[in-house]
């Protein structure tokens, strides 16, 4: 498979429209499985946390598709949101947009975290990334990958 081209543009606060556009598109058809589909609280989620210095757009081909987040933390980095527009997803940029964020958390010696609600692809995912679930909570499932925990292949 040939690796699908792709590039991480910082994202400004002007941004956070279509930030929280592409958001509930990645996540709606999760949401709804399990019945809380709300743009709203979607929106207000993203608010709360968002820090544009620690968001990048995912762009392929001029467009641009999805964001990353990663808040480096004490003892772990945080991956906050990886999300891509579903006509994006299942080309092989959301593996290898993963590849370079384990990368930039091996050269700084750290941990990654993350959490995917249930019910979500995402859980699949980040399970073939070589996360491990360490905990669950009544909605989402959180993992952990080990700093140089061996790169899954593209």
């Amino acid at each position: 498979m040939v690796k699908p081209a792709y590039s991480l543009e910082p994202a400004q606060q002007s941004d956070f429209d279509a930030l929280v556009a592409l958001r509930i598109a990645a996540m709606q058809e999760s949401l709804e499985r399990i019945g809380r589909f709300d743009p709203e609280r979607a929106r207000a989620r993203l608010a709360a946390s968002f820090e544009p210095a620690r968001t990048r757009h995912i762009v392929v081909d001029g467009a641009r598709v999805g964001f990353v987040v990663v808040k480096p933390q004490a003892t772990e980095w945080l991956l906050d949101h990886l999300y891509l527009h579903p006509t994006a997803q299942g080309r092989g940029t959301g593996a290898a947009v993963m590849a370079q964020v384990m990368a930039e958390a091996d050269a700084a010696n750290m941990p990654l975290r993350v959490g995917a609600l249930h019910g979500s692809d995402a859980n699949r995912f980040y399970q073939r990334c070589g996360f491990v679930l360490v905990e669950a909570t009544e909605l989402d499932y959180y993992y952990v990958r080990k700093a140089h925990a061996p790169l899954p292949p593209l």
